[in-house]
Parts: structure tokens; C-alpha cells; sequence
């Protein structure tokens, strides 16, 4: 099981397959599918798990991974039911509440993450995890300072040695402080932190250096509605100031996969999403149907997606208006 780590996956799946049958051995290839996007094995491994907690932990993991929210959530909540004593959650469930709020948080229900999350921070106030993810809801809630305010916790209780809380430390005070040391602080952790590749691009993107954003991710298979949407704004951005049509055609190929999937077209960056594809099919009612209905959640700037504030660039940029 060692060898799960990114590093050594494939050396993970051949080892796996050698050992005899299990429930951990079906979790462990079910999981290993879901890494390999092999979608036939996962489906046949998926089978095989019964109505156990190390099974349903299991499925609910592979459901966050897959951007399955909702589901996670309701498998989470059904195992902290069944295994609550005087009205509580046992001790060795109360993690659960923390995988809760983050799957509310990529909902972008920020306060309801809050809640949950203070059901943990009572028993575990020093938890690095609980502690970034409170910061992370203060970001979008309030704005950098209350994030950064939250963080300055989590450098007091953590050890120097800790190396990953020390780099999602200084990654996230990128974020917090609108992108200042990007280009010092973000390539050195791109493997390590998954979202800091992300963040690189978005930084180039604010500096309107799109060429350098598009070099950057070019080679990305998207995965996670992120990625996508991300591959749809640099598309979008260099079509329009290259004068590129395929470009614009692929991002508005993307937009519309997010905008059109069953986990995001209710979402706020989901209507985004069909927002700017209509846009770039020239739709216009349509892109006013689609805003109108997220503009009430528009109170505060910081708790805009990053993406969108590019998009509000491309439409201006589009209509050969002064950038701001």
C-alpha cells in the first residue's frame, strides 16, 4: 500500500494484482482504476463493495475525486449517523466532519463548511488540515486579511519539520495576497500542491500575459471542473488576442462540459460556465439569462471564482473597451 503514493503508482497496481483477493485488495484496485481512468475495472471493483464503513469510506473518496460532491457528502453523513454515541459522532469518526465541509466547500457552500468544520476544530483545535480549510472559507467569505489572519494559526502550531504544511503555508499566502511572489514561491511546489500549477497560470493570466499561462498548461489533461474551466478562460484569452478561432472554439467546448454536467450546471461556476459559452457563440440572451441568475451571489468580490474575473476581462477585451 506503500507504494500508492504518486510516485510509485504503477508499481502499486502490479503489486496489487499479486496478492490474494481481499476487500482492502478491492478497495486498493478500485481506487487504482480511478487513478488509471481505467472506467470498465473501476465499474467491475465498484461491485464488489459491500455496505461496510472501510467500503463506504472507500466509494465516497473516489465520489469527492470524481467531483461527485453531494454524493460524498451523503455517504459521510450516513456513516457519522450510524456511528454517533449520546448524541455525538464517536471519536474515531469525528475526521468525517472535516471530508464534510471540504466536499461543502468545493459546493462553494463556504459558511455551511464552517459549521461542520467547527464540530472538529473543538476536539482537534490544532489540526493543519481544519485549520487551511478555515482559512480557505474565510477567503471566500470575507477576504485575504481573514484568510491570512486564520493562517498565522496554523504557522504558530506547526512544527518547522513539517515541510507540507510549510509549502501549503507559503501557497496559500500567494493566493490570499492576490498572487505577490507568485513566480518565486508557486513552480518549486507545482509537484507537490496540485492547485499550485493552477494558481501559476491564473497569475499569468492577471498579468495578461497569456502566452506564458497558455505554455503553462497546454499539456494539462483537465480532470476536476477547475481545470476545465481554466483550460476554457486560457483558450478563450489567447483566441481572442491572437485572433485565434479554434482556440475560441475549444474553449467554448469546455465551458459548455462544465456548464452541461450534472454535477455543475447548478453551480454558481457552472452558469459561469454556459454564461461564457453562449457569449462566445454570441448568444447574448442567453449570457444574460445565465448572470442573472448568479448575480445575487456577487456580494463580495473576493468570493468571485478567479476565473470569472478573466472572463469579465474577455468580454471587454472583446468589445474593444479599456481594460481595467
Amino acid at each position: 500500500m506503500c507504494n500508492v503514493l504518486p510516485w510509485n503508482v504503477q508499481r502499486s497496481r502490479g503489486g496489487s494484482t499479486k496478492g490474494p483477493d481481499s476487500k482492502l485488495k478491492n478497495r486498493l484496485m478500485f481506487h487504482l482504476s480511478h487513478k488509471f481512468n481505467d472506467e470498465k475495472k473501476l465499474m467491475s471493483f465498484h461491485k464488489n463493495l459491500q455496505d461496510i464503513v472501510e467500503d463506504q469510506l472507500s466509494l465516497a473518496s473516489i465520489h469527492y475525486l470524481r467531483s461527485h460532491y453531494q454524493e460524498a457528502i451523503d455517504i459521510y453523513k450516513r456513516v457519522l449517523l450510524e456511528n454517533s454515541s449520546n448524541g455525538g459522532s464517536k471519536k474515531e469518526f469525528l475526521a468525517l466532519n472535516v471530508y464534510v465541509a471540504l466536499c461543502y466547500y468545493k459546493l462553494d457552500y463556504y459558511d455551511v463548511s464552517q459549521e461542520v468544520l467547527a464540530v472538529y476544530l473543538q476536539h482537534f483545535p490544532d489540526s493543519t488540515v481544519a485549520i487551511n480549510l478555515k482559512a480557505c472559507n474565510h477567503f471566500r467569505l470575507y477576504n485575504g486579511k481573514a484568510a491570512e489572519a486564520e493562517l498565522k494559526n496554523l504557522s504558530d502550531v506547526c512544527s518547522p519539520s513539517f515541510k507540507f504544511a510549510s509549502d501549503l503555508i507559503k501557497h496559500n499566502l500567494v493566493v490570499f495576497r492576490a498572487g505577490e511572489s507568485a513566480l518565486q514561491v508557486l513552480p518549486p511546489l507545482i509537484d507537490v500542491i496540485p492547485e499550485a500549477r493552477l494558481n501559476l497560470v491564473i497569475y499569468y493570466l492577471r498579468q495578461d500575459d497569456i502566452q506564458e499561462a497558455y505554455n503553462h498548461f497546454k499539456d494539462v489533461s483537465p480532470t476536476t471542473p477547475q481545470e476545465y474551466i481554466l483550460k476554457g478562460v486560457v483558450n478563450a484569452a489567447l483566441g481572442q488576442e491572437q485572433g485565434l478561432n479554434d482556440h475560441i472554439k475549444i474553449a467554448q467546448q469546455y465551458f459548455q462540459l462544465v456548464g452541461g454536467s450534472a454535477s455543475e450546471c447548478d453551480t454558481i461556476p457552472g452558469r459561469q460556465c454556459m454564461a461564457s459559452c453562449f457569449f462566445l457563440l454570441k448568444q447574448f440572451d442567453d449570457v444574460l439569462i445565465y448572470l442573472n441568475s448568479i448575480k445575487s451571489y456577487f456580494y463580495n468580490e473576493t468570493s468571485l471564482i478567479t476565473t470569472s474575473v478573466r472572463l469579465r476581462q474577455l468580454l471587454v477585451a472583446t468589445r474593444r473597451l479599456r481594460r481595467y
